[in-house]
């Protein structure tokens, strides 16, 4: 094979998956929406239990994207009105075993050390997870929610879904972050944007270009090995 040659269809996906990682800063450059149109028809792809097709998607850009940074910022930066912030599902275990726990623990210091974030320096680690709510720079905000009729089997679908987009993404050569932090905002954003009140967040996501200059973005993930995790049974 040459240089010249295309890849196969398998390596290129392959490619893909393991290309595709959080990205925690992002250029300016803007996302025609046309792009962004394109990446969510191939992300309803996605399957779907008796085609439910569950997902619904939020998209923000331009001053609407501002204007909710803006008010997030505020409340994470106003302890009175931070302390009031309730998720409205729980997305981590209430107890850590400590496997999960490691890993956790892993990417934290593995994160603030390419940042230069010491331990104990709390206003630094405030400031830094306040990015969440910035959608970390990136010109495209997504937050994606489900009718609250619908039960775990579309959770699943919808991550496929979400799965899908990320991997679209990538192709096009652009980044994304999948953010669980917009969940203390669900009350907010629902008023915020006058969302259905039948419609529940499940997460946001960042879109846009990396910045390659970001140390943040260096950030590699260590993944388990095939053994690790699974079981043949033959």
């Amino acid at each position: 094979m040459t240089l010249s040659e295309p890849l196969p269809a398998a390596d290129v996906l392959s490619l893909l998956l393991r290309e595709r990682r959080s990205v925690r800063a992002f250029l300016p450059r803007p996302v025609e929406r046309a792009l962004i149109e394109r990446l969510l028809a191939d992300a309803a792809c996605a399957p779907s239990g008796a085609n439910l097709q569950p997902w619904q998607v939020h998209v923000l850009t331009g001053a609407r994207l501002q204007q909710v940074v803006q008010r997030a910022q505020a409340i994470h930066h106003d302890p009175e009105q931070a302390a009031q912030l309730q998720a409205e599902y729980r997305y981590y275990p209430a107890e850590w075993k400590p496997e999960y726990a490691a890993r956790r623990r892993k990417i934290g210091l593995d994160l603030y050390a390419l940042l230069g974030i010491g331990k104990g320096d709390k206003a630094r680690m405030h400031e830094q997870h306040g990015r969440n709510y910035a959608f970390f720079g990136a010109p495209v905000g997504l937050l994606f929610t489900i009718d609250r009729s619908l039960t775990q089997g579309s959770w699943l679908d919808c991550g496929m879904f979400m799965q899908n987009l990320m991997l679209a993404a990538r192709a096009q050569g652009l980044d994304t972050c999948v953010q669980a932090a917009w969940i203390h905002y669900h009350a907010q954003l629902a008023e915020w944007l006058a969302l259905p009140p039948e419609q529940m967040l499940l997460c946001g996501m960042a879109l846009g270009y990396a910045n390659p200059d970001a140390p943040e973005n260096r950030l590699v993930t260590e993944r388990a090995p095939v053994e690790r995790f699974t079981t043949f049974h033959e």
